[in-house]
């Protein structure tokens, strides 16, 4: 039994295994605690009067595909201090139970790392493949009930806004441009908030932000000693938006460029975009549309649309359209019959 404590609990004082019962789907682990006495919650005060025993059963981490259940039976101590609230209480076995906890320390720790891993339902079915039925709200309750990180005061704060429902309640996410990890979440996108925020973190040498006009200000009034940056996502963006305000404004410039016939306009672009895997300027393509609407406009037939880079390739059916121009003109217009 010795070895059975060694294998089962390693590090884990106060607890004897009386038995180990297998069979094909679960494994019941018979154990007692050992402690002599334990501390009044209430008071603080020790007593070592046993009171009574019950048992526990905390579901415990799997082993080899099967379930483990540990039947521990514990003690109840009743207080000696007659002005204590407190009448009882029970010694918690450290790294092994907690207070009206149904799981182990380390089954509780194994899911939380799965739920802070991958989520509620990509968590929840992984801890049902390892042998832990579990839903994922109570694997997110886990993850929530987990302290929060210490979290170094960072020197390159970044900062933008975040939406909790997008048009009408806005936030500000803060993150550590250095380490990529978000270090804060404040409730609104005040200028107040964002400097009362800063002021209490002077170690900040650089603010990383938007042009949003209540960025600014909270950062030159919580960090004035901060330099103030753009990000790099919104210089593409910026420069982006310049680029196609450049290009709308200057489309008539490109015409200049193109020499061809309206025949050849519809037919070039594509082989053109082919050749050179990227799309046309935004402009160039709304002259090629515009001169693709007029030559529909201005044909007489249909027969005067029938032009471009497919129309000289051959087909299985140039042998039969004398006979299907024949049957048309018969008047049988449908493609199924002819």
């Amino acid at each position: 039994m010795l070895r059975l404590e060694e294998l089962l609990f390693p590090s884990i004082d106060d607890v004897a295994v009386l038995s180990v019962d297998v069979n094909i789907a679960i494994v019941r682990v018979d154990a007692r605690c050992t402690a002599a006495g334990a501390w009044c919650p209430g008071c603080g005060a020790w007593s070592n009067r046993a009171h009574g025993s019950y048992l526990r059963f905390p579901a415990d981490v799997p082993s080899a595909g099967r379930s483990v259940v540990l039947q521990l039976r514990v003690r109840r101590f009743t207080c000696r201090n007659a002005q204590c609230g407190r009448r009882t209480s029970v010694k918690q076995i450290p790294g092994l139970t907690r207070r009206n906890g149904q799981r182990t320390e380390r089954m509780r720790s194994t899911l939380a790392a799965i739920g802070l891993a991958l989520a509620g339902r990509a968590g929840a079915r992984l801890a049902h493949v390892v042998g832990v039925p579990i839903s994922r709200s109570t694997l997110l309750r886990l993850v929530d009930a987990l302290p929060d990180p210490e979290v170094p005061a960072p020197r390159v704060v970044g900062v933008d806004e975040y939406a909790t429902r997008k048009g009408r309640h806005y936030g500000t996410v803060l993150v550590d441009v250095e380490t990529r990890r978000p270090v804060d979440l404040l409730p609104d996108r005040e200028s107040s908030s964002l400097a009362a925020w800063l002021a209490q973190r002077p170690g900040i040498a650089v603010v990383c932000r938007d042009r949003a006009p209540f960025f600014a200000e909270g950062a030159t009034a919580g960090a004035p000693q901060a330099v103030q940056v753009a990000d790099r996502w919104h210089l593409w963006h910026n420069l982006g938006e310049a680029a196609e305000r450049s290009i709308a404004q200057h489309r008539q410039c490109l015409r200049v460029l193109v020499r061809e016939t309206p025949e050849t306009a519809e037919a070039e672009p594509d082989a053109a975009e082919e050749s050179s895997g990227s799309p046309r300027p935004t402009g160039h393509r709304f002259a090629e549309r515009t001169r693709t609407v007029k030559r529909y406009a201005d044909a007489a037939k249909p027969e005067g649309l029938f032009t471009g880079r497919w129309q000289a390739r051959t087909s299985v059916l140039d042998e039969y359209k004398t006979y299907l121009d024949d049957r048309w003109n018969e008047g049988c217009a449908n493609a199924w019959k002819l």
